[in-house]
């Protein structure tokens, strides 16, 4: 059994592989929250069943999730609060002592074994605890490193809402600069953020922007109702009618999600939007909206997390890779691949027909987070069976710290290694996927039926519920620019419907004003992305 170690982007993890046997990550005292890279030479760890997946992230909380009732109207305790971001720490932390890191590593036995690499097959949605998680460190890879003093003044934000938060993430440029700019003076900050600490003002980078978070609600209308009491003034009129209508509106138009923004909580300005834990997870799972599935194709921070949420994101990670490797050819860069996973989230996006958004934005967002993109992908990418690193470049030990190299990528074409990938894409994506090939290939419904139907009655024991069968590899096998149209077709549907009504819920959610102001802001950056592509083009 041949031993390797692989190069990581950050200090601190050593990382063993056994090629023929499962292995776990193996820790020093530092922080165990580095991802897997593998150099191209390496020989692919293989199961007894072909294309069996294996996810191969690490870390992972050992704590109890809390939650609330409806009818308990008591605001939220800031112990608890602070309890809830220590689960978040533990995520990227030893789990256990150095000698001993992974409290929670499977057994010996063909049957843990075999646990950890189906986690897919049957994956335990009502989860509760982070141990209940497939393994130990599962979906670590969707926690990103940044700096410790800004992580702490936004965790410091969420303690100012008495409301039960489950679960948050910031994002966006506010968090994640897509631009250097110069320094910008005083009044330029204070024209943001009135009393803006200074780990904002360095994590911003000279750009000074409002920071961008969605938080997961157990209950719509408690939160709203324990939010208004406290944070009248962040509500439109909408909130003068009542919790009710206000958890009316958030669920019952567009995606889910209620917006505030545009307010100011400790001399920072945010926007924070609210959504029900059991929308958010539905929409990762599944692709009902992509609407906040999209927004997690990115990196984000999580500053409070949640074992369910974890499972469904880890699933939409896999889906937005497996998805972008359908629209690529079989040989692709690093920056084409992650470009095509942050894309996915724009194709049906309303506000990219009109001069409303940064043209540049996708190529922005890439090119300024190439290692959390790594972070959060290039684990996923070494537990595929279909897809390497295939490149001179990932030789070198330190590859991964390098956000200048272009690394190549290569796919296996193989019709039935992509009919899986076909049969695996998030549920309802993949139904509207089928819909589309099943009228181009003209299969009467009843005979189609009978096929959906079979595949569902496949023993749920055997690897065969998520092997693509004939459909499936009839659909792989089609004109690449065919499938890359009908991909892509699928994904404008399932967003542009939802993402409309969530544009035109919010002139009601964030007031006339505020969504002036915000229109305002867009179409500034869209000049701004124009004005850049357009020096882009002349200095080539």
């Amino acid at each position: 059994m041949a031993l390797r170690q692989l190069p990581l982007p950050h200090a601190g993890l050593k990382v063993v592989r056994a090629y023929g046997t499962i292995s776990q990550p193996v820790a020093d005292q530092t922080l165990a929250t580095r991802g897997c890279y593998a150099s191209p030479s390496r020989t692919r760890l293989r199961s007894s069943t072909p294309d069996r997946v294996l996810i191969r992230t690490f870390a992972s909380g050992t704590s109890k999730s809390s939650s609330s009732t409806p009818g308990d109207s008591r605001p939220e305790d800031p112990k608890d609060a602070q309890s809830k971001e220590s689960e978040s720490d533990s995520a990227t932390n030893v789990a256990s002592s150095p000698k001993e890191p992974c409290s929670q590593r499977p057994g010996t036995s063909s049957s843990a074994a075999s646990d950890m690499l189906d986690w897919e097959e049957e994956p335990n949605f009502d989860i509760e605890k982070f141990t209940e998680l497939p393994y130990s460190n599962f979906g670590v890879n969707q926690h990103m490193i940044i700096n410790t003093e800004f992580k702490e003044v936004m965790r410091q934000l969420l303690w100012r809402f008495r409301a039960p938060i489950r679960y948050a993430f910031a994002y966006g440029s506010g968090v994640f600069p897509q631009s250097k700019g110069r320094a910008p003076t005083e009044a330029e900050i204070k024209a943001v953020h009135p009393k803006a600490p200074l780990a904002i003002q360095k994590a911003q980078d000279g750009s000074p922007k409002m920071i961008d978070f969605i938080f997961g609600v157990q209950h719509t209308q408690h939160f709203h109702s324990l939010n208004l009491r406290q944070h009248r003034d962040h509500y439109s009129g909408l909130g003068s009618i009542g919790s009710g209508a206000v958890s009316w509106v958030q669920d019952k138009w567009g995606a889910g999600v209620y917006f505030n923004p545009y307010v100011t909580v400790d001399g920072v300005l945010i926007k924070y939007g609210v959504v029900n834990i059991d929308t958010l997870c539905r929409d990762l799972r599944d692709w009902d909206t992509l609407y906040l599935a999209g927004r997690l194709h990115k990196p984000v921070k999580i500053l409070r997390d949640h074992p369910q949420v974890r499972l469904a994101n880890q699933i939409n990670l896999m889906g937005a890779l497996r998805t972008a490797l359908l629209l690529l050819p079989p040989t692709f860069t690093e920056r084409e691949l992650y470009s095509t996973i942050a894309g996915i989230s724009y194709l049906g996006d309303p506000r990219m027909a009109f001069p409303t958004e940064n043209p540049r934005k996708v190529a922005n967002i890439v090119d300024h987070n190439m290692l959390n993109f790594r972070r959060l992908y290039a684990p996923l990418i070494e537990s595929l069976p279909n897809v390497e690193f295939d490149d001179p470049a990932c030789s070198k030990d330190d590859w991964v710290y390098n956000t200048d190299s272009v690394v190549k990528l290569q796919q296996d074409m193989d019709p039935i290694k992509r009919g899986n990938m076909v049969r695996r894409l998030p549920k309802n994506f993949r139904g509207k996927l089928y819909f589309e090939y099943q009228k181009k290939f003209q299969i009467p419904q009843l005979e189609f039926n009978k096929m959906m139907e079979a595949s569902k009655d496949e023993d749920a024991g055997s690897f065969k519920r998520q092997q693509g069968g004939g459909f499936e590899q009839r659909i792989a096998q089609d004109e690449p620019e065919a499938l890359r149209s009908a991909v892509r077709g699928v994904i404008k549907r399932t967003i542009n419907w939802p993402s409309t009504t969530q544009s035109i819920k919010s002139f009601f959610t964030a007031g006339i004003s505020r969504s002036a102001r915000y229109m305002g802001e867009k179409i500034a950056k869209y000049r701004e992305g124009s004005t850049s592509t357009s020096e882009d083009k002349k200095s080539s």
